[in-house]
C-alpha cells in the first residue's frame, strides 16, 4: 500500500511538473505574441522575429522571405535607413512562384529534414545549415506575402507528421503584424516625402538634422550640410514649360541621391532647392561628394519628354559641423549649420554658378 501511494505521488508530481513546464512555455509564447503585436516599426518587428522568436522558441536558424513584386519593400528599407547588413536574414522574392518548394506552391507549412536542393536558398544567409526545417507560408487575404523559415540542429524538432496548429497561428500573427507595420511606415513616409521628386520634404530634413546632430554629438563625429540650387531654373520653366521643369527636378533629385550613401539624407527644401546631410563626414570628403554631385548634373544633359535635351547645372554651398563645435541647443546648432550652408550657396551664385563653395569653419 505504501509503495502504491509513493507511485501515485510520484506520478502526480510528474503531472504537476509537466503542467508547470507547459504553462511556462505558454507564458513565453504569449509574451512573444504581445511583443510582435506591439512592434511600432518595421525595424522593431524584424528584431522580434529574428531575435525574440529564436530565443523563446529555441531555434537555431530563422529567416524571413518577403514577396517584393516591384521593389517597393527595398525602397522602403532605404527610406528607413535600414541597411541589408543590419538584417542579413531578411530575404526578398520577386513573385510568389519564387517561394515554391520542389515546384509546389507554398500553401501549408512544410516540415521535415533539411534538403539542400530545396531549402538552401532560404538558409544560405544563416551561419550554419539546419538539420530539420519548417517553412511556413505568410498569407494575407488569400495572398502569399512571404514565408517564415525556421531551422533546428535537432532532427526531431521538425518532422513531417507533427501538428502545425501553433506555427500556423504564429505565421498568422506575423503576417498581420507585417502588413500593419509596413502600411504604417508607408503612411508615415508619405507625410515626410516630397510628392514630386520622391525624396524627403523640408519637414523630414529638419527633423533628421536635429536627430543627426544629437547622434553626432553622442558619438563624436562630424557631419556636413549641403545647400543646392538649380541654376537659372526660371529660364528652364520658361523654355521647357512647367512639365519640363518638373522633370528636371525629378531627374536632379535622382542624380543627387545616386551619389549619396544610405545613411545620408536628401530633401527638397522648396522650389528648386535641395538640402543634403552627410553623416560622419569630414570637410574634405563633403567637398568631394559635392563636386561629384555637381558633375553628375552638369556633365550629362537632361532628356525631357516634350522638349528634348536640356542642359542643367547646380550651385552648391557646404558647411561642416565638427565635433569640437557641436554644442549648445540642438535647434540653434541646426539653424546655424543650415544658415552657413545657405550663405556658401549665395557665394557660389556670386562666383558664376555651377560651382561649389565652402563656408568657413564655425
Amino acid at each position: 500500500m505504501h509503495n502504491e501511494v509513493h507511485i501515485v505521488r510520484a506520478q502526480l508530481q510528474d503531472l504537476i511538473n509537466e503542467a508547470r513546464h507547459n504553462q511556462a512555455i505558454l507564458n513565453r509564447h504569449q509574451s512573444l505574441d504581445l511583443q510582435l503585436i506591439g512592434a511600432h516599426s518595421f525595424r522593431e518587428l524584424l528584431q522580434h522575429i529574428f531575435v525574440t522568436l529564436a530565443e523563446i522558441c529555441e531555434l537555431d536558424q530563422v529567416s524571413l522571405s518577403l514577396v517584393n513584386t516591384q521593389h517597393n519593400l527595398q525602397e522602403m528599407l532605404a527610406d528607413l535607413k535600414i541597411d541589408k547588413e543590419e538584417f542579413p536574414f531578411l530575404l526578398f522574392a520577386q513573385t510568389e512562384t519564387d517561394l515554391q518548394l520542389a515546384g509546389q506552391p507554398l500553401k501549408k507549412p512544410v516540415l521535415g529534414e533539411f534538403d539542400q536542393t530545396i531549402h538552401q536558398s532560404l538558409f544560405a544567409c544563416c551561419f550554419e545549415q539546419p538539420v530539420s526545417v519548417a517553412i511556413i507560408p505568410l498569407i494575407r487575404q488569400s495572398k502569399l506575402i512571404g514565408s517564415l523559415n525556421l531551422g533546428s540542429a535537432s532532427p526531431e524538432r521538425f518532422v513531417s507528421d507533427m501538428g502545425t496548429d501553433f506555427i500556423e497561428r504564429l505565421a498568422s500573427i506575423i503576417a498581420i503584424c507585417l502588413e500593419n507595420v509596413i502600411n504604417s511606415e508607408r503612411l508615415t513616409q508619405i507625410g515626410l516625402t516630397d510628392a514630386l521628386t520622391n525624396v524627403s520634404n523640408r519637414r523630414c530634413v529638419e527633423q533628421r538634422m536635429l536627430e543627426e546632430i544629437a547622434r553626432a554629438r553622442r558619438q563624436h563625429y562630424s557631419i556636413a550640410c549641403m545647400y543646392l540650387d538649380i541654376d537659372h531654373f526660371k529660364k528652364i520653366n520658361d523654355h521647357h514649360g512647367h512639365q519640363g521643369g518638373d522633370e528636371v527636378l525629378k531627374e536632379a533629385a535622382k542624380r543627387i541621391k545616386a551619389e549619396l550613401r544610405l545613411s545620408d539624407t536628401i530633401g527638397r527644401f522648396g522650389g528648386e532647392e535641395f538640402v543634403v546631410l552627410l553623416i560622419n563626414t569630414s570637410h574634405d570628403n563633403a567637398k568631394h561628394v559635392a563636386e561629384r554631385i555637381r558633375k553628375s548634373i552638369a556633365d550629362k544633359s537632361f532628356l525631357l519628354s516634350m522638349t528634348g535635351l536640356c542642359d542643367v547645372s547646380l550651385s552648391i554651398g557646404i558647411a561642416t559641423l565638427s565635433d569640437n563645435h557641436n554644442s549648445g541647443e540642438i535647434e540653434n546648432t541646426a539653424q546655424a549649420l543650415l544658415l552657413r550652408a545657405d550663405r556658401a550657396l549665395y557665394d557660389a551664385k556670386e562666383k558664376g554658378r555651377n560651382c561649389v563653395c565652402e563656408a568657413p569653419d564655425a
